[in-house]
């Protein structure tokens, strides 16, 4: 069976679809069939695999609004498959809104495709709207990217929170996967204590390695490439791939 992994954080800038990305190209180069799913609006994981979202004849906005089965909106890119986004995807939520079982949603459009593959990574939006909602609906257990920062970590309780609704309504199966650290600054007194407080009053898992701020890491997406595969001996490289080891 497939295992699908909502990566979500509903603050923004915390490297959801960096690891994302990188993961599932670590996951690939294991031989996993990796499925990436861009759900946000911004679209910036179709553009950091190469796709142009402007250029998209179809999106995953199509799958919801129009009925257009997945199959004939993935696209390959590289080792990877990718249900791509584009700003229409910012309509969606809007449309499904007025839906009955819009938390589904997502779900069904999966359901036809999931089969043919082993992982999906599903890359949300920054918010916790009906989207991040469907995400979490759809998924085996949560991935939550988080920088070491007061603010991301009253982000994560927040999250889990919201967690805790989606068992009780929608998704009773649903686990949390752990905690990766982005953007990790080891030298400074917060980064440590941040890392600590999630782990102790949280309950939730850290996975290990925490992923070091990294100007490589940055520029990846502008090479349309993952870390994985733009600087393969970089230690955020190298961090990605034990973590997908983890995740295997």
């Amino acid at each position: 069976m497939p295992k699908v992994y909502a990566v979500a954080n509903q603050k923004g800038g915390v490297a959801k679809t960096t690891t994302v990305h990188a993961l599932g190209t670590a996951l690939a180069a294991l031989g996993d069939r990796v499925l990436l799913v861009d759900l946000d609006p911004q679209a910036c994981l179709t553009f950091s695999t190469g796709t142009d979202p402007d250029a998209l004849e179809r999106s995953v906005h199509d799958c919801f609004v129009r009925d257009v089965p997945a199959v004939d909106v993935v696209t390959k890119v590289g080792d990877l498959v990718l249900l791509p986004a584009s700003i229409d995807l910012a309509g969606s939520e809007l449309f499904l809104l007025g839906k009955t079982g819009r938390e589904f949603a997502l779900k069904k459009v999966l359901a036809p495709i999931k089969g043919d593959y082993d992982v999906v990574l599903i890359d949300c939006p920054p918010s916790l709207g009906v989207l991040t909602i469907g995400a979490l609906t759809a998924a085996d257990a949560v991935i939550i990217p988080m920088q070491c920062e007061a603010l991301s970590e009253r982000g994560v309780a927040q999250l889990v929170e919201t967690i805790s609704d989606v068992r009780e309504f929608t998704n009773p199966a649903l686990e949390i996967a752990g905690v990766i650290a982005t953007m990790f600054d080891g030298r400074t007194v917060e980064g440590r204590r941040v890392l600590d407080d999630v782990a102790s009053k949280t309950g939730l898992r850290v996975l290990e390695p925490p992923v070091k701020r990294s100007v490589r890491i940055a520029e990846a997406p502008t090479a349309h490439r993952s870390i994985v595969d733009h600087a393969p001996k970089h230690a955020g490289a190298e961090a990605y791939r034990r973590l997908a080891e983890q995740l295997r």
